[in-house]
């Protein structure tokens, strides 16, 4: 199994446990990440989460393109009013957990990581870090991760980053300016600072931490649940057809960084 989860100080450390494929989720990592936050729902012995990725060179690098190819594609709808996305459902809010989580990044950050990092309550991350969205890039449409993002970064920066594609990467930085990162930590100190947060949210009654929680998100959910309504139909119109996007995935080894195009952070 890909996913970690390590139990100390009532902290739960959840950890993407694949570093030579950056960290990148394939069906049975997504869906165990699925199972990990519904068994923390009954886990009283557990009052907050990190998550972070192993390896320190990428935190997520999104769904693992060539190992879902080998599972077989994913079942579409017919209709354009929904479609079955594998990493849905792979964050603690989609699973109805409300006890604190904190993000950990360390390297790359892109893609479907953003469907866990949204879910976070707040990020640690390194000034090495990077995030970007390469979606565009390949014919797709970001439409669930610049939602999530919206609701944490100024409207230009998601714009920017979700249409520039994988042409330019945040640093940590970057990130922390604009509000997506809350704590800059030294090179591979993220998990520590998490660590850190996380222990002093579990020593306080769980009660009022959880109760916190579910109010801060209650303010911002009608915004986010409406417009992830029209996600669905965007994306049916937007992408590319999977063969044509998969043709661009193979070329992505002919520009600089493995994705295509020159890049540049910023």
């Amino acid at each position: 199994m890909s996913i970690r989860v390590e139990r100390q100080d009532a902290v739960a450390t959840v950890t993407l446990d694949r570093p030579r494929k950056h960290n990148a989720l394939d069906l049975a990592d997504a869906r165990a990440l699925t199972a990990v936050w519904r068994g923390l729902r009954t886990d009283r012995s557990v009052r907050a989460a990190v998550v972070t990725g192993a390896g320190g060179r990428a935190f997520c690098t999104g769904i693992d393109r060539a190992a879902v190819t080998e599972e077989g594609a994913v079942p579409q709808p017919h209709a354009p009013f929904a479609v079955e996305d594998p990493l849905l459902s792979i964050g603690p809010k989609s699973n109805d957990l409300w006890i604190p989580v904190v993000a950990a990044v360390e390297g790359m950050a892109c893609g479907g990581a953003f469907y866990l990092l949204s879910e976070a309550e707040f990020l640690i991350a390194t000034e090495e870090s990077t995030f970007f969205d390469p979606h565009t890039s390949y014919g797709m449409v970001s439409a669930y991760e610049s939602m999530a993002l919206a609701q944490r970064m100024p409207f230009g920066e998601v714009a920017r980053m979700a249409l520039m594609g994988a042409a330019e990467r945040i640093s940590g930085r970057r990130a922390y300016e604009t509000g997506l990162v809350s704590e800059l930590a030294p090179e591979g100190g993220a998990l520590g600072a998490a660590l850190r947060c996380a222990r002093t949210l579990a020593s306080y009654p769980p009660g009022a931490v959880q109760g916190t929680v579910r109010a801060v998100w209650a303010a911002k959910e009608a915004a986010r649940n409406q417009a992830m309504a029209q996600a669905p139909p965007l994306i049916a119109l937007g992408n590319l057809p999977p063969e044509q996007q998969a043709e661009l995935f193979r070329e992505r080894g002919r520009g600089r960084g493995g994705y295509g195009v020159t890049f540049r952070t910023r």
